[in-house]
């Protein structure tokens, strides 16, 4: 058993009070790699804010659970090294699929999991959640439940339809479950291509496709039923145009590739949303900044050479959500 508390983590629970007070929003990064991380530490670090380090199944499974371990002790030393003397950085369970696999990260210095049985009836959605909570809050480990379901693939998760979240069941879910957060579906979606170019309009200047707005009636009433509970916000990449644009200009093919308008993220992030879970943005900024290198030195080998520009990237794309999306510079001092 290792505590997380030894690794210099910490839970989400302090984090998310303070930012619901303060209408802003926890970034919630995706990492598969070593130059993610280094790109996330850094970007926070410099930023001042605090920031949940996000891992599913798969990349756990890529990373190695024991070298997952030492990276996220490491990520806290080398937020250190740059100058934030107390990191505010937790580890967190993305999409955790069972009992045991949240049991298996509770036990392995994760400081926050994340059981996602939305895919369950509600009666069998609340008894594995409140079975993880059980365990989970015997360690002072916080637990993120979802009720309704996003549309999309991410890693092992994947819907072709979503299904908004019913407002009339959140009291009864949290109260019952004790949950510690919970995500919610009000039209996010997973992965790069959020919606099909059928959900969305054309701007007529550009061509570009505009997704559908979010469905900000029922964050709203859901809000009203649970007052200060902390809202989680998946599925909340933008996919930003100038890096699907590199992708497409170096080889790629990503076609009417498209997601959710920043403005509609700093928005749900001055309510109760207190948590925005991105992953395909800083995957659509790595291959862009790798694609260019092999376009333009087609005799290039050295991973660092790739990786590199690549890191650097994701920072500038991490420091931009943020400052300029979700609010949380300067909230961990």
């Amino acid at each position: 058993m290792v505590s997380y508390k030894e690794l210099g983590l910490v839970n989400t629970r302090e984090m998310f009070a303070k930012a619901i007070k303060g209408g802003y929003a926890i970034p919630a990064f995706n990492f598969n790699n070593m130059e993610q991380l280094q790109a996330i530490i850094k970007a926070s670090a410099e930023t001042k804010s605090p920031v949940i380090l996000q891992v599913s199944k798969g990349a756990r499974n890529y990373a190695n659970q024991t070298l997952l371990r030492y990276m996220a002790q490491g990520a806290v030393e080398y937020a250190k090294e740059l100058g934030w003397e107390h990191p505010q950085i937790v580890l967190h369970l993305d999409h955790g699929d069972s009992f045991e696999l949240c049991k298996s990260c509770v036990d392995f210095g994760f400081s926050s999991v994340m059981i996602d049985a939305s895919h369950l009836p509600y009666e069998e959605n609340i008894a594995l959640t409140k079975k993880v909570v059980d365990y989970a809050h015997q360690y002072d480990v916080t637990v993120e439940a979802e009720l309704g379901v996003l549309a999309g693939v991410e890693d092992e998760v994947s819907s072709a339809v979503s299904h908004y979240t019913k407002p009339e069941e959140v009291v009864d879910f949290a109260t019952r479950t004790g949950c510690d957060s919970l995500a919610i579906s009000i039209g996010t979606s997973h992965g790069a291509y959020k919606f099909t170019p059928e959900q969305c309009t054309r701007d007529p200047k550009t061509g570009k496709l505009v997704p559908p707005p979010l469905a900000f009636d029922v964050l709203d009433a859901i809000m009203e039923q649970l007052p200060g509970f902390p809202i989680v916000l998946h599925g909340s990449s933008s996919v930003p145009q100038e890096y699907v644009d590199m992708i497409n200009q170096y080889g790629g093919k990503l076609p009417d590739a498209v997601g959710i308008p920043e403005e509609q993220l700093r928005k749900a992030a001055k309510s109760a949303v207190c948590k925005i879970n991105i992953d395909s943005d800083s995957r659509l900024a790595f291959t862009a900044a790798v694609r260019k290198v092999f376009a333009e030195k087609p005799g290039e080998f050295d991973p660092r050479k790739y990786c590199g520009p690549a890191r650097d990237l994701m920072e500038e794309l991490y420091k931009h959500k943020i400052i300029n999306v979700l609010g949380s510079n300067g909230k961990a001092e």
